[in-house]
């Protein structure tokens, strides 16, 4: 009796498991239904990237932003309609770009085995291997299986998408609500280390932090007056690196200024505001164990809240659902 009551317990627990990771998410999951898929993602991908360099920070950022809205489920893809408007066009989002590049990789899916590879398993293995073609080897794995969801609606973006000036205590609960930890959080935001910020976002920290006409005293003074270079005032749009120099080598070089006070955004600085991210951050400066930890966070926000089975679709183009 104990022993089937352990049993049943164990199933349970695994159950739930199972949920909070991706269900029925798996290694390879179109290797008999498509079996060049992965192949095929990754060789669009890599043309893109070899001739565009800043699509790495614009897929983890795509992938990223359809993630924490809805989960993991392709809707961040998906066009407005003249009765709705959808995710994409939401302030947070109107910066996205490569949606171009994925619907050629769905274009491509499509002549080999349509109907099969979900928008939102392309999304999630074209941010792998945007990031990739830089080592030439996958630097994490992506489970797949997911489906395409059939609702993006802007008026969600705002409450899910974390803030460039959240504080520590809003960045946490904004991930804790994904099912996501401390960890993750300072790990993911290591993902800054590639792409670039615009000054509109962060240049409170420099002219006017408090309402006073004051910088930002948590930032470093030298690195602030190099960014006034760049940013004339409040409002200037210009782009500017999130980690100099080193924009677009994927690499622990983040961790490496955040914790010399350069973290561009105030989400980035917050990092160093709680003793348990600040130690991470810490910890984070070595690449290799950056690497390994950025896969497995990748992983866990990979999983959030996706479709698989039945639920959903597989749309046969990424920016419409299916009639």
């Amino acid at each position: 009796m104990k022993a089937n009551l352990l049993l049943l317990v164990s199933m349970v627990v695994l159950g739930v498991l199972g949920v909070c990771q991706g269900g029925s998410l798996r290694k390879r999951y179109y290797r008999r239904a498509c079996p060049h898929a992965e192949e095929i993602v990754q060789k669009v991908t890599w043309s893109h990237v070899s001739s565009n360099p800043v699509l790495p920070a614009k897929f983890i950022r795509m992938h990223f932003h359809d993630c924490f809205v809805r989960g993991c489920d392709g809707s961040v893809l998906l066009n407005s309609t003249k009765n709705s408007t959808a995710e994409k066009d939401a302030v947070p989002n109107r910066s996205l770009a490569g949606f171009d590049v994925i619907d050629d990789i769905k274009s491509q899916l499509e002549k080999t085995c349509p109907g099969v590879v979900s928008c939102a398993d392309i999304v999630a293995l074209a941010a792998r291997d945007a990031v990739s073609f830089q080592f030439k080897k996958p630097m994490w794995e992506v489970l797949t299986g997911r489906r395409d969801g059939r609702v993006s609606l802007a008026s969600e973006v705002p409450a899910n998408i974390p803030a460039p000036v959240f504080n520590f205590s809003s960045l946490n609960q904004s991930f804790a609500s994904k099912g996501l930890t401390v960890h993750d959080l300072v790990v993911l935001s290591g993902a800054h280390t590639i792409g670039v910020g615009h000054c509109n976002f962060f240049s409170n920290r420099l002219y006017n932090f408090t309402g006073k006409g004051d910088a930002d005293p948590s930032l470093n003074p030298t690195y602030a007056a190099f960014l006034r270079t760049k940013c004339r005032n409040l409002t200037d749009t210009t782009a500017v690196e999130m980690d100099p120099k080193s924009s677009r080598n994927f690499d622990s070089h983040y961790f490496v200024i955040l914790n010399q006070n350069k973290g561009l955004f105030q989400s980035d600085a917050a990092l160093l505001t709680n003793k348990g991210a600040r130690r991470i951050a810490l910890e984070l400066r070595k690449s290799a164990d950056f690497f390994t930890e950025f896969g497995q966070s990748m992983k866990r926000m990979g999983a959030i809240g996706v479709l698989t089975g039945k639920a959903g679709e597989i749309r046969k183009k990424c920016s419409l659902v299916n009639a």
